[in-house]
């Protein structure tokens, strides 16, 4: 095959699909993980508590750069004529790149700040409240742009020449998305094929944050199986300014306007061998760690959005009164202060807790990382909802609007806008759901997977049979009793507010759901993967237990610091009092459900027997393809490439 040669997208039938991503993942646990065994019904609070902090020298190296980082944005930024113009002003790019910002996660001996998990999401928190589309600049520039993979995976030449540039001047940004390839990377049509010490680029990438500005672009594309050449989904460090690349589109969104998200063609490109990152089909398995603590990113950006909440809420709601007396005094909106404050409390213990533990390295956090970007971004959907209605009117109502007639021009519809990406941004909640489920009973396929695999021998059917039956001898009688049971369990966490009954809550409900999941695997078998309602509300309830978990851990935490310790254990509480509620109604809905009937109206609807329902409207859509053609070839379109120097 020639490099001239046009791809065709790879016909990939589901279970090849399924083969891609299982190859993808990480396939062994080398070391403990506290969500992984919460799901298998073992609530090992050892592994989180007492909370893991960080080390003298990297918290006052952290705390420096905040404070520099907080003035900064205080006087540099203006938000509003971000949202305005759709833009991050080019001098305020260039000072974050004084200030250090770009080399947050970089490696001191490379030129950047070198900075903790904990720190930089601290980082990302405070310049995200300035304004959503900053934190998302710098975010996928080294989350999961060139520094990350590199910091994992790169050769220390490819460090050495590439660190330092991402840390000062550069930006980078991450290709994977293509316009018919979301989730499912097996159709990727993205080629490289080798030619000499090159290999030669072609292809067509979709929704590349950073990607019209950047300098630097890690990209994957399908290396072709050929002698001496193994193939398969590979990983690039590509130089935007190469010929052939063209930045044909830079997209616009109903959120987030100040973003850099283009349309990013790749025609005959030359890229050096020197620049492949890791092996030849490694790149999943490099997108796929890289994203293991890359997505702490979105749950400190959903913090800043819960601290936001709070503050307008507390202050909008003392001031405007109804009925004789300020809103927040009325129960129906007091109920919705309490949970923003409850939630904002558990999802900065959730980001904090699984950011230490990506620092210490001593736990994989493989799962955590995905439950918090999964129940950060939904949680924070669900506030910035609830400020729009405690806003009322002035919620729907535009900052700009509200200041061109005098009053205070509060964004709450804008970050209700800015937020919704976040339930897709980095794995979309569906995908999320699947991929944490997966990990979850990765025990049971370990040891029953070939009892339920209708492709495998009976021979091998026969010794799958043979493991389960030791495992779950030894596993199934953990399940029926454990410390929740007992009323002195965890009396540590007892301090005026008792959170030792919620604690114990969660040891037993972990076995509950360990049984649920045990009880739907030995119903469905392999149907199981299959039934997504049911593995989601798995999931959820796996998230809410790891972020009660999380809530009571940081109470501790700060009361034994004296750091508002009274105030944080009230928090707790009423938190987990909350996330309770909501475990009863997902563990109800697991069996009483219309997921069977949902089935059916869906096929209804696509086969067209509901279509009468569609009439009496117009649809306001306008002509073309639902999907644009990414057939490879020389773009006919102007560059929109925008290098900030």
């Amino acid at each position: 095959m020639s490099a001239s040669t046009p791809s065709s997208r790879p016909a990939v039938t589901e279970r090849e699909a399924r083969e891609v991503a299982e190859a993808a993942r990480e396939q062994h646990w080398r070391k403990p993980s506290f969500a992984k065994e919460l799901f298998l019904g073992r609530f090992r609070l050892d592994l989180i508590h007492p909370h893991p902090l960080p080390g003298d020298e990297a918290a006052q190296r952290g705390e420096e750069f905040l404070a520099k980082l907080r003035d900064f944005v205080e006087t540099k930024v203006d938000p509003a004529v971000i949202e305005r113009d759709a833009r991050i002003p080019d001098e305020v790019i260039d000072g974050l790149k004084e200030l250090g910002a770009f080399g947050m996660k970089i490696d001191t001996k490379y030129g950047g700040l070198g900075l903790t998990q904990v720190y930089y999401n601290k980082a990302l928190t405070l310049a995200g409240s300035a304004s959503p589309a900053i934190g998302v600049l710098l975010s996928a520039h080294q989350s999961i742009g060139v520094p990350q993979p590199l910091k994992l995976f790169g050769t220390q030449e490819q460090r050495e020449r590439f660190l330092p540039r991402c840390a000062r001047t550069d930006i980078s940004a991450f290709l994977l998305t293509e316009p018919d390839v979301g989730s499912d990377p097996a159709r990727l049509a993205t080629t490289a094929v080798p030619e000499g010490d090159d290999y030669v680029l072609d292809g067509v990438k979709l929704w590349t944050t950073n990607g019209v500005v950047a300098d630097l672009l890690v990209v994957m594309a399908r290396v072709p199986r050929s002698e001496g050449h193994k193939g398969g989904i590979t990983a690039f460090v590509v130089e935007t300014n190469s010929p052939g690349v063209t930045v044909e589109n830079r997209n616009a969104f109903m959120g987030l306007r100040g973003i850099e998200n283009g349309v990013t063609r790749f025609h005959q490109v030359r890229v050096p061998a020197a620049n492949r990152v890791g092996e030849e089909g490694q790149g999943l398995k490099i997108a796929l760690t890289t994203l293991n603590t890359g997505r702490l990113s979105l749950p400190a950006s959903c913090v800043a959005a819960g601290k936001w909440c709070l503050k307008i809420a507390r202050e909008w709601s003392a001031v405007r009164e109804q009925w004789g007396k300020p809103v927040a005094h009325h129960e129906a909106v007091g109920s919705k202060i309490s949970f923003i404050a409850a939630t904002t409390f558990a999802l900065e213990a959730v980001t904090d807790l699984a950011s230490q533990m990506a620092d210490e390295d001593r736990n994989d956090i493989r799962i955590e990382g995905a439950l918090a970007k999964l129940y950060a971004s939904e949680m924070a959907w669900t506030m910035a909802d609830e400020l729009v209605q405690i806003r009322g009117g002035r919620g729907f109502e535009t900052a700009e609007s509200l200041r061109a007639r005098g009053e205070r021009g509060v964004p709450a519809e804008q970050l209700l806008r800015d937020l919704r990406i976040n339930r897709i941004f980095e794995g979309s909640t569906e995908i999320m759901h699947l991929l944490i489920a997966r990990e979850a009973v990765d025990a049971h396929l370990s040891v029953a997977g070939d009892l339920i695999d209708p492709e495998k021998s009976l021979g091998d059917k026969a010794k799958a049979g043979a493991n389960a039956g030791a495992f779950y001898a030894k596993w199934l009688p953990k399940l029926v009793a454990g410390p929740g049971q007992l009323p002195m369990s965890y009396g540590d966490f007892k301090h005026g507010v008792d959170l030792s009954g919620h604690l114990r809550y969660v040891e037993r409900t972990s076995r509950k759901l360990a049984r649920s999941t045990f009880y739907a695997m030995s119903r469905w078998q392999g149907r199981m993967e299959s039934k997504q309602g049911f593995l989601g509300r798995i999931v959820d309830i796996g998230a809410e237990l790891f972020a009660m978990s999380a809530a009571c851990v940081r109470a501790e935490l700060l009361r034994g610091q004296g750091d508002h310790g009274r105030e944080a254990y009230q928090l707790a509480d009423v938190f987990c009092r909350q996330a309770r509620i909501r475990v009863e109604e997902l563990f109800n809905r697991l069996w009483t459900n219309t997921d069977d009937l949902d089935r059916k109206v869906a096929k209804g609807v696509l086969s067209g027997t509901y279509e009468w329902l569609e009439q009496g409207i117009v649809d306001p859509s306008g002509d073309g393809p639902w999907i644009a053609d990414a057939t490879p070839g020389a773009s006919q379109r102007e560059n929109l490439h925008r290098p900030i120097r």
